[in-house]
């Protein structure tokens, strides 16, 4: 998609970049050892990482406290959520403005680059042809996403009703901006290579799918769900009606809860990479 339409796509769905960096989750240590090996910065002491559409940090902070000492470089669009990120003030990283189509970095910097949470907004050409560029010859390109059951593709099946409910809801809600991992429309660029002049990058991509489930207070998977960007772009009587169907739909019935009064919610790690060719 063209940049302008991400950022006003971004800027819309996430402006209350603080709600998102409370309330969405970070990464399964187990996912991120098993991503930085496939990235293969796992142990490389001082390797450069470019973590693209950084948001406000959730992957950039577990790549500061790493014990390689990373140099990295946190490249985001949107400013709110840069703004959160700075806040952070975290070892080793420069934050930058930039797109996944122009990051305004030399030539081959990056030993590998991270998009956590967001190479959905961008997966088209222009943007793979410009991380290729940044790309040290045979750097490898990692993504990351947290992908809760009510915000899956529609193909996954999910752990509870409620969040087959909820999950059927969101797929209903108006459209804008660009394809939402949900839609699953990313690994087509992969696929589309045989386009171009040149393949950029190998295939087939890796993948590996880590489950987890988690306890939280209905109150608390409300705060995670209103993150989403078509969620927290409703107004009004919209909002209003979504969150009473949400209140109605979150219950024993449909769903586990502990003595604590806690929801069981379900979902999965996804982990794909690719080699520049």
């Amino acid at each position: 998609m063209a940049s302008a339409e991400y950022l006003q796509a971004s800027s819309t769905g996430f402006k209350d970049a603080k709600a998102y960096d409370t309330h969405r989750p970070s990464y399964p240590s187990e996912a991120v050892q098993s991503l930085l090996t496939h990235l293969g910065v796992a142990g490389n002491s001082n390797a450069r990482i470019i973590d693209l559409a950084a948001g406000t940090g959730k992957f950039t902070e577990l790549l500061s406290a790493r014990p390689e000492e990373y140099e990295i470089l946190a490249v985001e669009p949107t400013e709110s959520m840069r703004e959160t990120l700075l806040e952070k003030g975290l070892k080793g990283v420069e934050v930058k403005e930039g797109t996944a189509e122009k990051m305004d970095v030399e030539d081959a910097w990056a030993d590998g680059i991270v998009v956590a949470q967001a190479f959905h907004w961008f997966a088209n050409e222009v943007a793979l042809a410009e991380i290729h560029r940044v790309l040290k010859p045979g750097g490898t390109l990692a993504l990351i996403w947290n992908v809760e059951d009510y915000n899956k593709p529609a193909s996954w099946p999910a752990g509870s009703k409620w969040e087959q409910t909820l999950n059927a809801r969101i797929f209903a809600l108006p459209d804008f901006g660009p394809p939402r991992f949900r839609n699953n429309d990313w690994p087509r660029v992969f696929d589309r290579q045989a386009e171009f002049a040149k393949p950029l990058f190998s295939t087939p991509i890796g993948e590996e799918k880590l489950p987890w489930t988690v306890w939280l207070e209905k109150s608390a998977v409300w705060n995670r769900v209103n993150t989403l960007s078509h969620v927290f772009a409703l107004e009004g009587e919209d909002k209003v009606a979504f969150k009473a169907q949400f209140d109605e739909e979150v219950n024993e019935t449909n769903g586990e809860f502990n003595e604590k009064g806690e929801v069981l919610v379900h979902g999965r790690t996804l982990l794909a990479w690719s080699k520049k060719l």
